[in-house]
């Protein structure tokens, strides 16, 4: 077989087409469903049927800044079904059902030695494209995966596992990464300011770590799905003083960790104040950059530690995958919201706009599909 575009009948019916939708980016704010080409593929790579992406803060944060160029088609947490191979792939077949991460290091570079894989300039190519400027791609109906994404980047689905509990793969590593940057010990207070989904899942796995949680947020709808998943000491921040609260049930100490899983700056005083002398505070949701206040004594006086933490670690891919597929969370129960691709921009729009019962939104091209849940 030769190199371009693979005419291969799926698993699912139908021959790939020449044409398909997607939600593309073409510029601040502006986001349409269009009918693009499909993506050609080459040597080594291969052409997914996406059946599910989730939307991410990054995805946001690009479209409402208007900080890439267009036309783009975003999206990054993939999950799908193999619709085509290019020549030499061997280790998939179409039919194959599959999660995509897009970005993958080099792993021989200065800051991959340094293990500060997300800083890696291979890293930041993406690896994944529904066309125009590799974007990631997911808020189409097909994505093609470049070879080093489909020989370091590609996780084929278990049996019983579902495409939405399977696109969470990639989120659920940077949380992983988050948590272990912070290198908790047993029984260590943490405050989780922010009850979203990435809020959820970084309480989830520091509690997993030994940590007593406390969670904090202004929805007491939030707080209520959070306590769903085992979360059970909570603070409704639209009733009561966060830092008075934390120190309340910590001696009057403050706790041991803060972290900070909502955007924006407004709440970093907060988090600072909330923690112990000696304490950390992660920001793990500030992807915008500028100005913020800070106490500078709380760091140099109280010695508080501030880190932050971005993006996925190569070196937790497997556990990510693990932790996932073994469903350790049932993921899927995050997920307020599901869109068809028809009403992407309706969903990009409500997840920019958080309401109180919205938790994870995703937007599913393939929502018609026979058995799709499996």
């Amino acid at each position: 077989m030769g190199t371009s575009q693979q005419t291969v009948i799926e698993e699912i019916g139908a021959p790939v087409p020449a044409t398909m939708q997607a939600a593309v980016y073409r510029g601040l704010n502006d986001v349409r469903v269009e009918t693009v080409p499909v993506p050609k593929i080459g040597v080594g790579e291969i052409l997914v049927r996406v059946h599910t992406c989730g939307i991410c803060g990054t995805d946001l944060k690009k479209i409402a800044t208007g900080s890439h160029s267009a036309p783009r088609i975003f999206g990054h947490e993939t999950s799908g079904m193999v619709a085509a191979v290019g020549e030499g792939v061997s280790q998939f077949r179409p039919g194959d059902r599959v999660v995509v991460f897009h970005h993958i290091p080099c792993r021989k570079c200065f800051y991959c030695q340094h293990k500060t894989f997300a800083q890696c300039e291979t890293y930041k190519k993406v690896g994944c494209t529904a066309g125009f400027e590799p974007s990631g791609g997911g808020f189409a109906e097909y994505v093609r995966v470049m070879d080093w994404i489909v020989r370091e980047g590609t996780v084929l689905i278990p049996g019983g596992v579902s495409y939405e509990q399977a696109c969470f793969v990639e989120p659920v590593n940077t949380c992983i990464k988050g948590i272990q940057r912070l290198e908790l010990f047993p029984e260590e207070s943490v405050l989780v300011i922010g009850q979203g989904p990435i809020g959820i899942i970084l309480s989830t796995l520091a509690k997993r770590a030994g940590a007593r949680v406390i969670t904090s947020d202004l929805y007491p709808q939030r707080l209520t799905i959070s306590a769903s998943f085992g979360l059970q000491e909570m603070l409704d921040a639209s009733r009561t003083d966060t830092v008075r609260a934390v120190r309340e049930r910590t001696s009057g100490r403050g706790a041991d960790v803060a972290i900070l899983a909502v955007g924006g700056n407004a709440l970093i005083p907060v988090a600072t104040d909330a923690v112990r002398p000696g304490g950390r505070v992660m920001l793990f949701a500030q992807t915008a950059r500028g100005q913020a206040t800070i106490d500078p004594a709380a760091v140099c006086v109280d010695e508080k530690t501030l880190l932050g933490s971005y993006s996925a670690s190569v070196e937790l891919q497997e556990e990510s995958v693990r932790f996932v597929m073994d469903r350790e969370m049932n993921l899927e129960n995050l997920i307020s919201h599901r869109f068809p691709l028809s009403r992407s921009v309706e969903a990009l729009n409500l997840a920019a706009h958080p309401q109180p019962d919205s938790m994870k939104i995703v937007i599913q091209p393939g929502s018609g599909w026979e058995g799709s849940s499996a």
